[in-house]
């Protein structure tokens, strides 16, 4: 089993987040009954992991807006306008995180700041590790699973329409999913 726990203190590693093995994806409700999803495809970042007192643990992640993808160039291009990211003004996404909680052997919360259209919001993200080990090439990987939901309009997206049998097109909740694979140096 792997455990976010060691036999003797370290000092803290910075691993860098891989963006070919991770991945950014987002849910909201259409239509207010079905599921439509997303994800972005550039994302960067470092987790610096303190095993001693994950407390001093940290996350920083950029993510490249106009890298959305929700296998509809016409929805992508409207992801990209000023009704949502306003990818010209806010080319990037990011998340710095502020506190670190233990909630198990191999759980965190990860509390930080997203800041999304130049609107800067606290998160706080449940996550797991998932993994850790040597790959074929012989650097150390460590995976982590994260999960929140925001609320788009605390960011400024606010575009929607109303439906004429009641509700509206996109919900105000956005699920968030994160898959991180991170190298370490």
């Amino acid at each position: 089993m792997t455990t976010l726990t060691t036999t003797q203190p370290q000092a803290s590693t910075v691993w860098t987040i891989d963006p070919k093995h991770s991945l950014v994806e987002f849910s909201v409700k259409h239509m207010m009954f079905t599921t439509a999803k997303g994800r972005f495809g550039t994302i960067q970042g470092t987790i610096t992991l303190d095993e001693a007192d994950l407390a001093r643990s940290s996350v920083e992640a950029e993510i490249d807006a106009a890298s959305v993808d929700t296998r509809d160039e016409q929805r992508d291009a409207h992801l990209r306008s000023a009704d949502f990211f306003d990818v010209e003004r806010y080319p990037r996404l990011t998340f710095r995180s502020t506190r670190v909680e233990r909630l198990g052997e191999d759980r965190v919360r990860v509390t930080g700041d997203l800041t999304i259209r130049g609107t800067t919001r606290p998160v706080t993200f449940d996550a797991e590790l998932t993994g850790r080990g040597i790959s074929p090439w012989g650097t150390e990987v460590i995976g982590f699973r994260a999960e929140t939901a925001i609320n788009r309009k605390d960011f400024g997206l606010v575009w929607n329409v109303a439906l004429e049998t009641g509700g509206v097109l996109v919900s105000d909740t956005v699920k968030v999913l994160l898959e991180v694979e991170a190298i370490k140096p």
